[in-house]
């Protein structure tokens, strides 16, 4: 058997102490897998083989290769970034290195991009998309978009939700999101109704094709097996594509339902708890409220204009004339 490299010595350890000592869930050890290949093998181009030899300069440039010659996202090269701290602060607390040299490496600057929503109108349409015709699939697809959207659930947390998460009485569902943090979501009627429909019509068939493979996952494939999150992302494409929707994606319809939410009046602390953010900041982005809701709320709560009741029309201004000038009257 062939012998690991230094690189992949360090991440093997690394990744193992992530895992047992921090809890870390898996799609983070992903994460910080994919990002610690890419630095290995970038320091492997320029002869440095072992990563625990970089310096702060060797790592400066390699920001600035991802910033600037790959053209990543900002917010893939603040989180790989995020990784590389936390590797070489490792390394650091370990004894591997007498310094650490990402110290002091300074997150590029990102802007902050709105999220993508879909209006009212185009999720109706979304959320109509799964049909008798498409066979027997369809009441499966319809609980995902459901709890997609009447629950802000991420795509990850909605394939490993499990039949007795599911609680009907009192309109409930655990889930399980980030960090392995478990909080309680409360879901809409339809939401309940569809995956009561779900369980008692569609469920047991594709459980019995599995041949108890199921795991007791809520959610399941055409030969029983608990879907994945890329499962998830493939069916939502699907059915945007059926709707006339493009670029529509399952954290699109988490958006969506904190954008309804705040829209329509939800607090952001509620909104919080609901999309199990650990801080009200992620949260705020969602305040990116359309200009006419800002308008209409103006309109009806400030004082000066609360104050008469005017019949506007549909750009808004008000439908009577305003007072004449105390001045001369104009001519008949």
């Amino acid at each position: 058997m062939a012998s690991l490299s230094a690189a992949d010595r360090r991440r093997r350890d690394f990744l193992a102490f992530c895992r047992v000592e921090c809890g870390l869930a898996p799609l983070t050890l992903e994460a910080y897998g994919r990002d610690l290949t890419l630095l290995a093998s970038w320091l492997d181009a320029r002869g440095t083989s072992d990563p625990a030899l970089a310096s702060m300069s060797d790592l400066a440039d390699h920001i600035r290769w991802m910033s600037r010659e790959k053209s990543y996202e900002p917010t893939t090269v603040t989180r790989h970034l995020a990784t590389l701290r936390v590797f070489f602060r490792w390394l650091h607390a370990t004894g591997v290195i007498p310094r650490d040299p990402a110290r002091l490496l300074e997150r590029p600057t990102a802007w902050k991009r709105l999220p993508g929503t879909l209006t009212p109108r185009q999720m109706k349409s979304l959320m109509e998309s799964p049909n008798p015709e498409q066979g027997t699939l369809w009441l499966r697809d319809k609980v995902i978009l459901e709890l997609l959207y009447g629950g802000g659930l991420r795509a990850s947390e909605v394939c490993t939700v499990k039949v007795n998460d599911f609680h009907p009485t009192i309109g409930s569902l655990a889930v399980t999101g980030k960090g392995r943090k478990q909080r309680v979501v409360p879901i809409g009627v339809p939401a309940i109704e569809w995956t009561e429909r779900y369980l008692k019509e569609c469920r047991p068939r594709l459980a019995d094709a599995g041949g108890g493979k199921d795991d007791f996952r809520l959610l399941l494939s055409y030969s029983g097996r608990p879907l994945d999150r890329v499962a998830i992302w493939q069916l939502v494409k699907k059915h945007a594509a059926l709707a006339g929707l493009k670029d529509v994606h399952p954290h699109t319809l988490r958006h969506s339902f904190a954008t309804h939410l705040v829209a329509g009046g939800a607090d952001l602390r509620s909104v919080q708890e609901m999309l199990g953010h650990a801080n009200v900041t992620t949260t705020q982005v969602y305040t990116h409220i359309t200009r006419d809701h800002l308008r209409e709320t103006l309109l009806n709560c400030h004082p000066r204009e609360a104050r008469v009741s005017r019949p506007r029309t549909a750009v808004g201004r008000s439908a009577v004339a305003p007072p004449a000038s105390r001045g001369r009257a104009s001519p008949r």
